[in-house]
């Protein structure tokens, strides 16, 4: 995976030494006010506290950058990352054992009763773009293109073994291997709603909540297929063939540029976090969400995804800002 990030951590030092040089004095001490009073710039001002984070393995890489870069600035702030998928990341979230949800889709209906029963009280946030991505094998030389219905076709159960051949009958008369992100995954909630529309997943298919697991099972094995976020394909392209989509207009890549413009439908998705509106009255955790939302945009680029429009940037943190 790109971890450009990387450099940005290092200039947020090098800015952070330069604002504390300038706001020391020659013998080293803080700004004085006219009246000869000490002040402290908020700006420098070190955090202390714990922030707990868990959710979706798609979002993951995402705030794995967040929270490399805050660290570096707020070093006294220890924030946890967990990846249980955005469903295990919801009870969690409804347990009160966490302050951050995140997900690859939006709250279902019955979690929101859940956390409506459990008294919390929550903020959606909108952190970057996804193109849900169908891969194969490197090796298949067979699959340049696969439309929604033969998607349907192949994952669907139907309790029968399914043969490449069965799909189109000039592919190879083998046994298809499914790879698929776990049921506490949103990915697969999504891909459940918009491709399966609530039909059973083929019984054969090997379900994980680790997106490296599917990413190698796929990477092994000729005749294996499996699906998971765009930023897991990008890190893998060198051992993966990402299948272009029909979705009734033509063969779609999942692309920066196609996630972007919606080209790549049905598959192309919002990612968010839910934050707890108790949490953001906390300033480690104020100042956090408010970094992520700052810094997503770049971010989720680095790692693979797609920035939204600055003015839904701008939409979260006023949201934040309102909730102080």
């Amino acid at each position: 995976m790109k971890k450009r990030f990387k450099y940005v951590a290092s200039t947020l030092m090098i800015g952070s030494v330069l604002a504390f040089t300038t706001a020391c004095g020659a013998n080293g001490g803080a700004n004085s006010s006219s009246n000869g009073e000490q002040t402290t710039s908020e700006e420098n001002q070190q955090l202390q506290g714990e922030i707990k984070i868990d959710g979706s393995s798609t979002v993951y890489p995402i705030m794995e950058a967040v929270v490399e870069e805050f660290s570096m600035d707020q070093p006294g702030v220890q924030v946890s990352v967990a990846s249980s998928g955005t469903g295990g990341g919801f009870k969690q979230f409804i347990a009160g054992t966490t302050d951050i949800s995140n997900a690859s889709r939006e709250i279902k209906d019955e979690e929101k009763t859940q956390i409506e029963e459990a008294g919390i009280e929550y903020s959606e946030l909108k952190l970057a773009n996804d193109g849900l991505s169908i891969v194969v094998n490197k090796e298949n030389d067979w699959v340049d293109s696969l439309t929604i219905e033969e998607l349907k076709e192949l994952w669907i159960n139907t309790g029968e073994t399914k043969k490449w051949s069965d799909i189109r009958p000039e592919w190879p008369d083998e046994e298809v291997k499914f790879y698929s992100p776990g049921t506490d995954s949103g990915t697969y909630d999504y891909f459940n709603e918009i491709i399966l529309e609530d039909e059973p997943i083929v019984e054969q298919a090997t379900l994980s909540e680790d997106d490296n697991i599917l990413v190698q099972g796929v990477a092994g094995d000729e005749n294996a297929i499996g699906f998971f976020g765009f930023a897991y394909y990008v890190e893998n392209q060198d051992k993966l063939k990402v299948v272009p989509i029909d979705g009734g207009n033509g063969p779609v890549e999942p692309t920066h540029d196609t996630v972007e413009s919606g080209e790549y439908a049905p598959l192309s998705r919002p990612l968010y976090i839910y934050v707890k509106n108790d949490s953001l009255k906390n300033e480690e955790t104020y100042e956090f969400v408010k970094f992520t939302l700052e810094n997503a945009g770049a971010l989720s680029e680095d790692v693979g995804y797609v920035k939204l429009k600055d003015e839904e940037y701008e939409t979260g943190l006023s949201t934040i800002e309102d909730l102080k």
